[in-house]
């Protein structure tokens, strides 16, 4: 069993993702922080897209794309926030959507609303 680990930032105690056998991606938690910092925007909006375009970030760098999540957890301390993360979330897919769950939560990391993880298969 080969095992590529993916870790866009090295100073981070843990690794982005684990690539196995070229096909199988185990992503970590993820979360919406504004670029280049460790802040949450304060726009729920803002969030959301941030956490999807760094998904999208994860899976590239495994040479995969949304296409191929076959799962996805997300973690939400106020679980009335579903459809404002849904209203973001949907516009990232074009055909059918992966499996799911929204889970509340405690707090999260730097004030979070949203955290994901996820499994992706290479097609």
């Amino acid at each position: 069993m080969s095992r590529r680990y993916i870790a866009k930032d090295p100073t981070l105690p843990f690794a982005d993702a684990v690539l196995i056998d070229e096909k199988t991606l185990y992503i970590s938690g993820r979360i919406g922080l504004i670029p280049g910092t460790r802040q949450v925007p304060d726009d729920i909006g803002e969030e959301a897209a941030n956490l999807m375009k760094d998904l999208q970030g994860v899976l590239a760098a495994a040479g995969m794309s949304l296409e191929d999540l076959v799962t996805l957890t997300v973690y939400c301390p106020d679980v009335s926030l579903w459809e404002p993360f849904n209203a973001i979330y949907r516009t990232f897919f074009t055909g059918s959507l992966p499996p799911r769950a929204f889970i509340g939560s405690g707090p999260l990391l730097f004030g979070a609303r949203f955290e994901l993880q996820g499994i992706a298969v290479k097609s």
